[in-house]
């Protein structure tokens, strides 16, 4: 079938494509500032570093689904300028109340609304988590984020005190501070696990979205994110609190302290492509143990 042909007849055309690339600029234009604010917060705080995740995890769930453009019409993009007008809302009286949670997620739902506005309904009812994910762009605000981070802490502490205990190695836990080999380190403050919460809820959803199974299914795996969070944290700071602990030694000619700062980096990003292959896992598992866990083929569902 020919391609032009095929676009044209489900009434598509170049100008559509033209549209939406204007229309994101706009869509990043009219609210600038809460954009700007956005980076600079993902830039300047590592808490929220899973923010540069979005667009990767949104374009993802895009391509997965790409055979779904066929069932697309160019329709209802009158709704467009109501959800733009609903956004500019949001963060206009975010703005004026200092309320930063609704300034900054106005930015998202008027990038959503011009996008319908240029492609339509249609397009955004059937790319659905491509778009929802985009609420991982607003930042968290401060006494949320330390409601869940001080308890996690100290969960994470007192879990790798007994790890220690259980293998031999002296260590004390006093709250949230680790000594180990008579090194106080800053680990339980900087690895509470908070920036792995929404990174592996990222990941969690980019794979539950990007594979096809039943909801209930991707339900449970967004859901058990922050336990799967908690966990694959804790093994992260197993060696980490080790490397602390020992500093003050050089491993191959290197301090031992940039060695422990650069693992500690490091791990937390290996830490998420062990936890989507262990997802991966699990699914293979429960389809080889018979689980009706994949109901259809995801690119050519409705």
């Amino acid at each position: 079938m020919n391609t032009a042909r095929f676009w044209r007849r489900n009434g598509w055309s170049a100008y559509h494509a033209v549209g939406a690339v204007l229309m994101t600029a706009l869509g990043v234009a009219l609210v600038w500032p809460a954009w700007a604010d956005m980076l600079r917060i993902a830039l300047r705080d590592e808490e929220h570093s899973h923010i540069f995740l979005v667009p990767i995890v949104s374009a993802w769930l895009i391509w997965v689904r790409r055979e779904r453009f066929r069932l697309c019409e160019p329709t209802g993009q009158m709704i467009g300028p109501i959800i733009i007008a609903i956004g500019w809302g949001m963060s206009a009286v975010g703005f004026y109340n200092a309320v930063q949670v609704m300034y900054h997620a106005g930015a998202p739902v008027v990038l959503v609304g011009c996008l319908v506005s240029a492609l339509g309904w249609d397009v955004c009812r059937r790319f659905l988590p491509a778009f929802v994910v985009l609420v991982f762009l607003v930042p968290m605000p401060p006494d949320i984020r330390l409601g869940i981070s001080l308890p996690m802490q100290s969960v994470l502490s007192q879990m790798v005190g007994s790890f220690f205990d259980v293998v031999g190695v002296p260590i004390v836990v006093q709250g949230n501070a680790i000594t180990i080999n008579g090194e106080a380190i800053r680990v339980a403050e900087e690895c509470n696990g908070l920036r792995m919460v929404f990174a592996l809820m990222l990941v969690s959803y980019a794979f539950a979205f990007g594979t096809p199974m039943h909801g209930f299914v991707r339900a449970l795996i967004v859901a058990a994110s922050p336990v799967s969070a908690l966990v694959f944290n804790f093994i992260r700071m197993i060696p980490t609190v080790w490397l602390y602990g020992y500093s003050s030694e050089t491993v191959f000619g290197i301090d031992g302290r940039t060695v422990a700062d650069r693992f500690h980096d490091v791990a937390g990003w290996v830490m998420l492509v062990i936890a989507f292959l262990t997802l991966m896992s699990i699914i293979r598992a429960l389809r080889w143990a018979l689980v009706p866990v994949q109901p259809y083929t995801l690119a050519a569902a409705e």
